[in-house]
């Protein structure tokens, strides 16, 4: 292979894969000059011109001109770096003895060997280069939304590709429950992080991050994309629930409001792209009392204690809002808590002539859900309406078995009524 073809194939491979000018010629130069050492011991005095647009490459050495009078037993001669004045002049008989002398060095004096290793060296460098590129590309996009599109489905992951070609990882863990993905669909995701697997670049989306919600917000609010609106915190159940704390820096401007849209139109957008995860956006504020009851929404609160040493904060409820404080399953008290940074125990606030009593969905995390269920089909969905009725009642009105009401009236008996800690 002659200079052009090795200096063109490689300068057109590179191209492709996105190289610039500069970093072409400093591998093409390293690569050269690691042949040169092993050709010749070393490289100090060589001179390497490369044109990269015309595929050019010469390699020239300088000599030391000595003559036969230099061979004593003092002086190291090296044929690399001296010639004899009777080679020189056979060039250019005006050469004297301690001038410099250049040739050039052509690429076949390598040999095939040596021109095949470079060849294959300098194909390996720009591959790993392009490792390094994309590593380092995605690295400083953590945390932003991506478009991608499937290639493949598989089960414990979903691989995209990029717009150029580069393979996006979203794994089942950072996937929403109910997400499904055919091939050639295209999917918006955060960078979660990136990282090394085995030598290649691995780069890891997430939808389930609360930072996906985030860069939502900003690509459907203008408000929010202009900072105008300032996003103070975001929790999720990722495809069943969020709270999204908001503030305006401008007096002018409805944070809530603007989010939401006119007729919902912008939190639609956004609902139905996390597939109908449900979205409280809250209005931000330093007070710490008035932000908790608006995170415990659509439950309203009477009172509260807080007590920062400890970190928790005690809530009182009438009763009927007690259930939509804590939501289906926990999920609004979590979150809640979440959002505050604080733990929240809600309590009962009863009236002089109501009984103690606990809804049944207090106790989701003991009793399962679909038991509760059957105790609601017939009318019972508080504690003490199901312990006012007998087991052989229950067993014959309901599709349970004897054992698991035995069960439920265990759980019901031991717990504390008028409280439920989360």
């Amino acid at each position: 292979m002659d200079n052009f073809n090795l200096v063109e194939s490689f300068a057109e491979f590179a191209r492709q894969k996105g190289i610039d000018r500069p970093t072409m010629m400093r591998i093409l130069e390293d690569v050269f000059r690691t042949m040169i050492k092993k050709r010749f011991e070393s490289d100090e005095n060589f001179d390497i011109i490369i044109n990269v647009d015309k595929g050019d490459l010469e390699i020239w050495r300088s000599r030391e001109i000595v003559s036969f009078d230099f061979f004593e037993d003092s002086f190291d001669y090296n044929e690399n770096k001296h010639i004899v004045i009777t080679e020189a002049q056979k060039v250019d008989p005006d050469f004297k003895e301690g001038e410099a002398f250049s040739d050039e060095v052509k690429i076949e004096d390598f040999g095939r060997r040596m021109v095949t290793t470079a060849r294959q060296t300098l194909v390996q460098k720009v591959k790993d280069l392009e490792k390094d590129l994309l590593l380092q590309k995605y690295k400083d996009i953590v945390g932003e939304m991506v478009s991608a599109e499937v290639y493949q489905v598989l089960g414990k992951e979903v691989l995209l590709t990029d717009g150029n070609g580069n393979e996006l990882v979203l794994p089942k863990m950072e996937q929403i429950q109910k997400d499904r993905f055919r091939k050639g669909d295209n999917v918006r995701a955060v960078v979660h992080r990136v990282e090394m697997h085995n030598g290649q670049p691995k780069i890891i989306l997430s939808r389930t991050s609360p930072v996906f919600l985030e860069k939502l917000f900003e690509s459907e609010v203008p408000e929010v994309f202009d900072g105008l609106i300032h996003i103070k915190k975001v929790v999720r159940e990722p495809g069943e629930r969020a709270k999204v704390a908001v503030e305006s820096f401008d007096d002018r401007i409805d944070p809530v409001g603007a989010c939401v849209g006119m007729k919902g139109a912008r939190i639609h957008s956004i609902v139905r792209e996390l597939n109908n995860e449900n979205i409280d956006v809250i209005n931000f504020t330093e007070n710490l009392e008035l932000l908790i009851a608006r995170a415990l929404s659509p439950a309203k609160v009477t009172s509260m204690k807080v007590n920062k040493e400890s970190g928790r904060v005690s809530v009182y409820l009438k009763p009927d809002q007690v259930s939509m404080a804590i939501g289906k399953g926990g999920q609004n008290i979590k979150l809640a808590s979440r959002l505050i940074g604080l733990e929240i125990d809600v309590f009962r606030e009863l009236g002089e002539s109501e009984e103690e009593d606990v809804d049944l969905e207090e106790f989701v995390d003991e009793i399962d859900g679909w038991v509760i269920d059957e105790f609601k089909k017939i009318g019972l969905d508080t504690a003490k309406s199901v312990l006012a009725v007998s087991k052989e009642d229950l067993l014959r009105r309901t599709e349970l078995e004897e054992e698991t009401i035995t069960d439920v009236f265990n759980v019901l008996k031991k717990e504390s009524y008028d409280k439920f800690s989360l």
